[in-house]
């Protein structure tokens, strides 16, 4: 029985639905094991590289492993010694910061003719709502770092595993399909990892160099905790299209605290657009999506998407998995209409203007 077009466009509503909740109450389990997919594929080429010194399999990976954690466990040290020195100087900070508040305080009163008593009494008022609510959110807090500090330890834990079964997990992928559709299925495996691997090394890459450009920028401008600002500002432009938004608004914060003069605002400014632009035009385009050919509108979707079901890691998550997605449906006949309406190829089609559709049809009219 063959069902009418609502009754499937009811039941695949319903499916996207009960799937979209299962991905919501499957979060802990899923996000880690992803991430541990994408870092396995990321390090698979360094534990053959160890094999091919006929290293046994077991010592190649976890001494890939011990290099990984020797090189993040830098990185991390490098950034906490850049935060203990604004730890320091966060009195100062927020001693210029009360000035501020102070003097816009006394601003508003005069430019928009509002009593300087209700400014204080609003500001009081938030403040006395921050606090009741602090509670609340320094619960939240230790329970999202508790868990944030199990997947960290649990992430090591798959990627060592999915190193060690990638035969058998690779022989379970081939034998789910039939012997005809080996050959496609290889070159999706291949696909796959490919892109997976160029694009996690481009976005290596990219915020190495956005991170030197924006610390640059910001040390010839002489705002303080350049560097610090300047990784932060690279970690955050990870996030597509939304992460730069949020990095450019913290070094203008501090231009304006700790600058004299409000130009240096516009001068940070500058010097991020310069970087955006240097980002966007070259180091995108050349190092990050010459594999992943994903177009704005469905990268724009699948970010916010990806932060509405899985937060800041669904953010981080969308568009390796929306490329990998692009891979399968470019190498499966039935799903390839999706593939080219995932990519970024604009296709050469003139379609006809109403008009002309119009004349085409009298034509046919008269021809009768």
């Amino acid at each position: 029985m063959k069902l009418p077009f609502y009754a499937k466009g009811a039941l695949l509503c319903i499916g996207i639905y009960f799937f979209v909740v299962m991905l919501q109450g499957t979060q802990a389990i899923l996000v880690p094991l992803i991430f541990g997919t994408l870092i396995a594929i990321l390090l698979n080429p360094v534990v053959n590289f160890f094999e091919k010194w006929k290293l046994n399999r077991i010592l190649a990976i976890c001494f890939t492993l011990f290099l990984s954690v020797i090189v993040i466990a830098a990185c991390g040290l490098f950034i906490y010694s850049q935060l203990s020195m604004f730890s320091e100087s966060w009195p100062v900070f927020i001693d210029k910061f009360t000035q501020l508040i102070n003097q816009t305080i006394q601003w508003i009163p005069g430019y928009f003719d509002i009593s300087a008593v209700k400014v204080n009494e609003w500001i009081l008022e938030t403040k006395a709502t921050l606090l009741d609510s602090s509670s609340l959110v320094i619960g939240k807090t230790l329970l999202s770092v508790g868990t944030g500090l199990v997947v960290v330890f649990l992430i090591p834990v798959y990627v060592f595993l999915l190193l060690y079964y990638k035969p058998l997990l690779l022989d379970f992928i081939y034998r789910l399909f039939k012997s005809g559709k080996s050959g496609n299925v290889a070159v999706i495996i291949t696909q796959t990892k490919f892109v997976v691997q160029k694009y996690l090394v481009g976005l290596v890459l990219e915020t190495l160099l956005v991170a030197i450009l924006n610390s640059i920028g910001l040390l010839i401008l002489g705002i303080d905790y350049a560097i610090l600002i300047g990784i932060l500002g690279a970690l955050l432009n990870l996030i597509p299209y939304i992460g730069g938004i949020v990095a450019i608004a913290i070094p203008m914060m501090i231009a304006l605290v700790t600058r004299d003069s409000p130009w240096f605002v516009l001068y940070v400014v500058g010097v991020y657009y310069f970087v955006q632009l240097v980002d966007n035009n070259y180091i995108v385009p050349k190092i990050v999506a010459s594999k992943v050919r994903i177009n704005a509108l469905v990268s724009i979707v699948a970010v916010l998407a990806g932060g509405a079901l899985w937060g800041v890691s669904g953010m981080f998550l969308s568009i390796p998995l929306v490329a990998i997605i692009k891979v399968i449906c470019d190498h499966v006949e039935p799903l390839k209409p999706f593939g080219f309406l995932l990519g970024d190829t604009m296709p050469a089609i003139h379609f006809p203007s109403i008009k002309q559709v119009i004349q085409k049809k009298g034509k046919q009219t008269e021809n009768l």
